[in-house]
C-alpha cells in the first residue's frame, strides 16, 4: 500500500483533462440556461472536463449550500436559500433537450426542511420522468437523517438506481462526515433494496482507512445485497479540508475490484478518479448485461429482463448515449 502526504506531487494516474472543446461550451451553457447547479462545479470534480465534453453532467437539486460539514466535501456550507419550486421543470427540460437515456440527480443535504428536501426530490423524479418516459433515472441522495419515510418518499417515485454513498469505513465516519453515521446509511441502502431497487454506494480511498476496514466495508456492502460500487482516490479540494492520507496505486483499486466480484457485487467500478456518478450510464448497463448473462446461465434461456421498479427497461439500449452523470 502506498502512502504520500496530499502536498506531494499527484502520481501520473491522477491525470484529468482540462476543461474545454465544444461538447463542453454546450454543455455549461445548457447548465447555465436552466440555472442548474451540478456536483461536477461544486465539488470541484477532477472528471468535468472529460464529463462536460462528452456532454453530460450531474445536475445537483436543492441548491448549492449544505447543511453538513463533511471535511473532504467542498460543497459550501450554510444557511440554504428557500427550496425553488420551479427547479424539478428546469432538470427534465434539461434532461429532454439533451436527449438522454440515462441521468444522475443529486443533492445537498437539507437538514433543516421537514422532510429533508424528499418532496423535490420526488417532484424532480416525476417531471423527469412525465417529460422523458424513456431516460433511465439514478437518484444519489443524502440520507434523510435516516428518516425511513423520508426515503420512501423518494422510492414513491420509482428512481431506477438509488445511490447513497458510505464514502469510507466504519472507523473514520465522524471525522470525514460528522453528522452521517455508518450504520445509518446502511439502513437506508437496505430500505431501497427490501423495496426491490437496484442500489448503489460509493467509498473513497486515502482518508486513513487501513486494508482490512476496507475489506470489512464491502463484505457489508455484499451483505446489503448492494449491486453497484465505485472506488475512487480522495482528492484534497482546499487546505482548510482533510488532508489526503495516501495516494493509492492502481493495482490496489484492482484488487479490491476483483475482491468485490468475489463477494457477488454486480459491478464495482475502481479506480483512482473513479465518482459515484463517472460513466454511471456504463455502469447501469454492465449491471443490468451481467445480470442478465448470469440469469441466462441459470435458466438455460435467453430473455430480456422485465421492468424495474423505475418502469424502464433494465437493459437500455447498447448504442451510444447521452448520459447526465
Amino acid at each position: 500500500m502506498s502512502t504520500a502526504p496530499s502536498t506531494l506531487r499527484k502520481p501520473a494516474w491522477l491525470r484529468a483533462r482540462l476543461p474545454g472543446g465544444p461538447g463542453y461550451a454546450a454543455t455549461r451553457r445548457l447548465v447555465d440556461e436552466n440555472r442548474l447547479h451540478t456536483v461536477c462545479q461544486s465539488a470541484q470534480c477532477p472528471n468535468l472536463g472529460e464529463c462536460w465534453a462528452r456532454g453530460t453532467a450531474t445536475v445537483m437539486i436543492l441548491g448549492n449550500v449544505c447543511t453538513r460539514s463533511c471535511t473532504f466535501c467542498a460543497i459550501a456550507t450554510g444557511r440554504p436559500s428557500e427550496v425553488d419550486l420551479g427547479e424539478p421543470a428546469r432538470v427534465a427540460e434539461a434532461v429532454a433537450r439533451m436527449q438522454l437515456r440515462h441521468c444522475v440527480i443529486t443533492s445537498v443535504a437539507r437538514d433543516e426542511l421537514l422532510d429533508g428536501g424528499a418532496g423535490v426530490w420526488a417532484a424532480t423524479i416525476r417531471a423527469i420522468r412525465h417529460r422523458c418516459p424513456l431516460t433511465s433515472i439514478e437518484a444519489l441522495t443524502p440520507d434523510f437523517k435516516g428518516n425511513l419515510d423520508h426515503v420512501d418518499l423518494v422510492l414513491d417515485a420509482r428512481p431506477d438506481i438509488f445511490n447513497h454513498n458510505l464514502e469510507t469505513v466504519e472507523r473514520l465516519q465522524k471525522p470525514v462526515r460528522v453528522q452521517a453515521r455508518y450504520d445509518r446509511s446502511r439502513a437506508v441502502l437496505r430500505q431501497a433494496k427490501s423495496r426491490g431497487f437496484v442500489t448503489k454506494t460509493g467509498l473513497m480511498l486515502g482518508v486513513g482507512e487501513e486494508p482490512g476496514e476496507v475489506e470489512q466495508t464491502l463484505r457489508d456492502i455484499a451483505a446489503d445485497r448492494t449491486d453497484i460500487v465505485t472506488i475512487g482516490q480522495y482528492l484534497q479540494p482546499t487546505p482548510r479540508h482533510l488532508p489526503v492520507s495516501r495516494w493509492a496505486p492502481p493495482e490496489e483499486f484492482e484488487h479490491w475490484k476483483e475482491f468485490g466480484l468475489s463477494l457477488g457485487l454486480g459491478v464495482v467500478e475502481s479506480g483512482a478518479l473513479v465518482r459515484s456518478s463517472y460513466h454511471a450510464d456504463e455502469q447501469s448497463l454492465r449491471y443490468s448485461a451481467g445480470r442478465d448473462s448470469a440469469s441466462r446461465r441459470t435458466t438455460g434461456e435467453d430473455r430480456e429482463l422485465a421492468p424495474g421498479p423505475g418502469g424502464a427497461r433494465e437493459i437500455p439500449d447498447a448504442t451510444p448515449a447521452a448520459v447526465l452523470s
